[in-house]
């Protein structure tokens, strides 16, 4: 084996090999950039590529791309709080706080490094997994893999502001949206309501975007100014340095987390960065800075997330089970040029093993360079009043979100999504919950149908299970203790479904008495519509909807009463009808920019869209506005030819084409 290796490095060392690596690198950084794309979009748009290559070459860029993904997705999510995909969530709860105080070199310094030796690691488990990953993978059946996909949401929704009872009410809410779309064990199709569209579910992209890009966006535009406060962007990034260092465990920590999500198929970057973070948190004795911008946030989930695209590769090329879509996509490339993954490629394609190893620890460290040096600039995006920020944004964050699935309903479904999501956490309900739910959805349904078929209850009694079940009530029983001591110490009485926020600087803030309880009463209707829907489902069809309608009913009951009985205390917290205003405005210009890509196309949508939210929203000069509008529109066309980003047609559009013909 050490010969193999050798050898593929000093292949890979080979000026052609390290151009189209380097070409990877760089498409990957691109499109990691761009809100919403990530590691599919990347891989999908490159493997066009592949074909006119050799094995090593095609493989080199294509891995090279894959590696980077998760480094520069970093930036937006850290300066703009727009994710540049679904896993860079989580860093913009931490990174994009951090930022808002004028941090942000330091925030991407440590997300750089966290990224770029989490990346190493897992080039490294990678290498080792060839001879012990099999026990490994085997040694989780469905229901311990059942049991762990709900013990991650159950650590997201302990860690998550608000109360506990609202927290886990936002995860069955993900679980919901995530059941849109066709059963995987019966041809049925859920919650659908008639609609063509949502037979296929509902897009990562859109949901990701629009529960964190848009109501990001929506706040800074109403809050005004711009992200951060006027402070030397460069003083941070020795800072950075210097708690990379510090929390130098936490970074293997975070990437062995990051190599075992991987590992386990279907579960991916999204949830794996989610679980380092809830470990880092679950683990931490100043539990109370989380949130508010504790680079250690930043650090577990950003060492985790390119791990996680070296563990998905360990059951795609050891046992051709793909770890995830770009994993999938990356199998297939193999297929092309012959090589079938699975036990034999270790025999019969050693050299191609270790070329994929090698291109993903030199892509890592690349990446992580080029974004050293790109950063700085990009860092004084914060010091921009965001209203001249915002257009760009949005129109990149449409552009992103229509990549997916191609359908105009996607961006429709990102701005339901966004406004749902802005409503709630006016309400109280945190976002992190929803969206790890909703990611996880598809593996906790297919691991529980599978339980119930193979083991039926005695699944409930098998020693991994047990384990994973005390965790489950271990993780509640800390969290609900957490909340209770916090509010002791604070002075205060916390009702059931009351949202306290008593530490640090983070102001104490409750929703109007009457707002809440429209809020829960709507949650408790939707989903005891969803459990009596559910019932007339097939067998196979119904069994998590039920579980989920049932837990949810459950919970928003209880939500229901408490706001009920809050109706006839006395609120501290007057009505913010301005900010309700703004925030509301905020959506209107974002439902305008669809509503002109309808009718007239995205380009032309994007022409009339900039220039009329600069002059109006941010006051600039029509002259000014103009050639704002122009550079997007543009940028857009740069994108288009070079990566292949489509947009959608508008009515006018398409009507107009088809006179023509």
């Amino acid at each position: 084996m050490a010969d193999a290796a050798v050898n593929a490095l000093t292949a890979l060392l080979n000026p052609e090999l390290l151009v189209m690596l380097l070409a990877g690198v760089l498409a990957g950084l691109v499109i990691g950039v761009i809100p919403g794309l990530g590691g599919t979009a990347a891989m999908a748009l490159l493997v066009s590529f592949v074909y006119q290559l050799d094995p090593a070459q095609a493989l080199a860029l294509m891995v090279g791309a894959v590696a980077v993904v998760h480094t520069s997705d970093t930036i937006t999510a850290v300066l703009l709080g727009a994710p540049g995909s679904a896993s860079a969530a989580v860093t913009v709860m931490e990174g994009h706080a951090l930022a808002r105080q004028g941090q942000a070199a330091r925030a991407l310094s440590v997300a750089f490094l966290s990224s770029m030796v989490g990346g190493l690691l897992g080039a490294i488990g990678l290498t080792l997994s060839i001879p012990i990953a099999r026990p490994l993978v085997l040694a989780f059946g469905s229901p311990e893999l059942f049991a762990l996909c709900v013990l991650a949401i159950s650590i997201t929704a302990s860690l998550t502001e608000g109360t506990l009872l609202k927290s886990l009410i936002s995860g069955m809410l993900g679980v919901l949206i995530g059941l849109v779309g066709a059963a995987p064990a019966a041809p049925e199709y859920r919650y659908t309501f008639g609609q063509l569209y949502l037979t296929d579910g509902i897009p990562l992209v859109a949901v990701a975007i629009g529960l964190f890009g848009l109501v990001e966006i929506v706040e800074l535009i109403a809050r005004g100014g711009s992200v951060a406060s006027r402070i030397p962007v460069g003083s941070g990034w020795l800072q950075g340095v210097r708690d990379f260092i510090q929390h130098r465990w936490l970074v293997l920590r975070g990437a062995l987390i990051g190599i075992w999500a991987g590992v386990l198929p279907g579960i991916g970057a999204t949830a794996g960065t989610w679980m380092a973070y809830g470990h880092v948190a679950a683990t931490s004795k100043e539990k109370k800075k989380f949130g508010k911008g504790d680079v250690r946030g930043i650090i577990a989930p950003e060492s985790a997330n390119n791990a996680v695209e070296a563990g998905d590769l360990i059951p795609t090329l050891l046992f051709g089970i793909p770890g995830s879509a770009p994993a999938a996509i990356l199998m297939g490339v193999l297929l092309y040029y012959g090589m079938q993954p699975g036990p034999r490629i270790i025999t019969d394609h050693l050299d191609i093993v270790y070329t994929i190893i090698w291109s993903f620890a030199l892509a890592n460290i690349l990446g992580a360079a080029i974004c050293f040096a790109i950063s700085p600039a990009l860092a004084r995006l914060t010091f921009v009043p965001f209203r001249l920020l915002a257009p760009g944004l949005i129109v990149l964050m449409a552009l992103g979100t229509y990549q997916e699935g191609g359908q105009f309903g996607d961006l429709f479904v990102m701005l339901a999504l966004g406004l749902t999501a802005w409503i709630l956490k006016q309400a109280g309900y945190p976002r992190a919950p929803m969206l790890i739910s909703y990611v996880l959805t598809p593996p906790l349904e297919r691991y529980y149908w599978l339980s119930v078929d193979l083991y039926g209850s005695s699944m409930l009694t098998r020693p991994g299970v047990l384990v994973l079940g005390a965790l489950l009530l271990a993780t509640l029983f800390f969290a609900w203790r957490s909340r209770r001591r916090d509010v002791s110490e604070a002075g205060e009485v916390m009702t059931a479904g009351s949202e306290e926020e008593t530490s640090g600087n983070r102001q104490s803030r409750l929703p109007h008495p009457g707002f809440a309880v429209a809020v829960s009463g709507t949650m408790f209707l939707l989903f005891l519509a969803a459990l009596i829907d559910a019932l007339s489902f097939a067998p196979k069809a119904q069994l998590l909807p039920l579980l989920a309608g049932l837990v949810g009913v459950a919970l928003t009951a209880v939500q229901l009463v408490a706001d009920v009985r809050r109706l006839y205390a006395p609120d501290r917290h007057p009505w913010t009808a301005v900010e309700w205003r703004q925030g509301i405005g905020g959506f209107l210009w974002m439902a305008s920019l669809l509503l002109l890509t309808w009718m007239m196309g995205f380009l032309v949508a994007v022409a009339l869209f900039v220039p009329l939210f600069l002059i109006r929203v941010a006051r600039m000069r029509p002259w000014k506005a103009a050639i704002y509008a122009g550079v997007t529109v543009l940028v857009v066309l740069f994108l288009h030819h070079m990566i292949g980003i489509d947009w959608p047609a508008g009515w006018v559009t398409v009507d107009s084409l088809s006179l023509l013909r």
